[in-house]
């Protein structure tokens, strides 16, 4: 069966599993933040405006990011080191008003669980979902009679009946494209590819307060649970603080595995905005889960940067040697995901486990995602099967067939899109698609 023929049947095959996950009464359990994104409206010819007006006399090229954002100055210079050298990112805001002067937003969901969420309502998905910002806005966004939430009483219900407890957070999500020109004077850089900045004024996620009824209500319907996402720890900046978050849910996915020893613990890395915050997470989560998911960057970043472990992320075989590694050193209980925009790939033990039918409905979910700007419909997912795949990951996927790796490594190239439409949300798209195979 060619690449064409599996996108095909996993297409096929998507509808007919969630049918029956909903006759089951089965849900995919979502954790653990949410925020209220504003949506850049982000024109390339404003931000040469701004540059023009703030930056005259500047080097485009010697722009470095900052860790936190105080001046119009240091808003510009970190956009631009972005958007010239193509890449996500996060950085701290300290007055949101600064940013709101510059560009103009929309409303939009922010968090990865929440988003993943969103996207499998669109196909008919049930999940439940764990809230920090429960703003009336938040709630609004979510409603949805396929995502539930855990009330006060401890039953299961909608957004809509959620009495607010907390802050709201939000985020700015700064989308820029390949192909446009930063200018300032007679300097012309190209954006080299499609990628987003989160700027970020923390309020709630800093501490993530836990909502027990929803850890409770997962323990003790644990068999209803397929699979138990875990992410979000990332905006945490006090140690001791993420020591305890940790530990309550370390303690809490030993009860979900006792009590369901078929779900699966999931945990979707991410960005990190501080490196001890970083490590303490790796070192207390990656030995608890079953499947451990990452982008390129954050899969480079652990080996290299906090392991000393020399990857070369553009290198197939040198990306499997060194998830290897991490499933050694960290005796992770099934296997690591690695998603990029040109493959998706598994590596561990995939027994019991329909995985490349997984990494093939998050594809087509978050490539959805990427061509409308919103989740993907069923129609739409539908035509994201008429794309070719990415030659890139075509080319991963000869070189894993000739190792011979078999079972072991499981390669999918992406269906291809050169100028997304969207960028922010597709690796949350790709992690709520993948919990339908479990």
């Amino acid at each position: 069966m060619n690449i064409e023929e599996k996108f095909q049947k996993a297409y096929d095959s998507l509808e007919k599993h969630i049918e029956s996950r909903n006759k089951k009464e089965q849900l995919t359990a979502m954790g653990y933040t949410s925020n209220l994104d504003l949506l850049c409206d982000f024109q390339v010819d404003k931000l040469n405006e701004l540059l023009a007006e703030y930056m005259s006399g500047e080097d485009l090229t010697k722009m470095k990011p900052a860790k936190m954002i105080r001046t119009m100055q240091e808003l510009l210079e970190t956009v631009v080191y972005y958007c010239i050298n193509g890449i996500g990112g996060e950085a701290d805001v300290e007055d949101p008003e600064l940013v709101k002067s510059s560009f103009s937003f929309k409303n939009g969901m922010g968090g990865t669980a929440v988003q993943a969420a969103m996207a499998l309502a669109q196909i008919g998905g049930k999940t439940l979902v764990h809230l920090t910002d429960d703003s009336k806005e938040v709630c609004e966004l979510l409603h949805s009679s396929y995502i539930h939430v855990v009330l006060g009483n401890g039953e299961l219900g909608f957004t809509d009946q959620v009495i607010s407890h907390n802050p709201q957070e939000t985020h700015f999500i700064v989308q820029f494209k390949k192909g446009d020109q930063v200018r300032l004077g007679e300097q012309v850089i190209a954006i080299p590819c499609s990628n987003r900045l989160i700027l970020t004024k923390n309020t709630v996620n800093e501490y993530l307060p836990l909502w027990e009824p929803y850890f409770k209500w997962i323990e003790q319907n644990a068999k209803q649970v397929t699979s138990n996402v875990l992410s979000s720890f990332n905006s945490i900046l006090e140690k001791e603080v993420l020591k305890d978050r940790l530990q309550y849910v370390k303690n809490h996915v030993e009860i979900y595995r006792r009590n369901n020893p078929d779900g699966i613990v999931y945990f979707e890395d991410a960005h990190y905005h501080n490196e001890e915050v970083r490590r303490l997470c790796v070192e207390t989560l990656y030995p608890c889960v079953d499947i451990l998911s990452m982008n390129e960057e954050e899969l480079q970043y652990t080996l290299k940067e906090m392991y000393g472990y020399d990857v070369d992320i553009d290198d197939i075989y040198s990306c499997i040697d060194g998830v290897e590694f991490l499933l050694d050193k960290f005796h992770i209980k099934k296997g690591v995901i690695v998603h990029t925009k040109d493959y998706a790939m598994f590596v561990g033990d995939s027994e019991n486990i329909d995985i490349e039918n997984g990494l093939m409905y998050g594809m087509i979910m978050a490539t959805a995602k990427a061509s409308h700007g919103n989740y993907g419909t069923k129609e739409q997912i539908r035509q994201v099967l008429e794309l070719g795949v990415s030659e890139k990951g075509l080319s991963n996927l000869k070189k894993v067939e000739e190792r011979g790796y078999g079972s072991r490594v499981i390669l999918v190239p992406t269906k291809y899109i050169d100028k997304p439409k969207y960028t922010i949300g597709l690796g949350d798209s790709f992690t709520g698609g993948v919990q339908m195979c479990f």
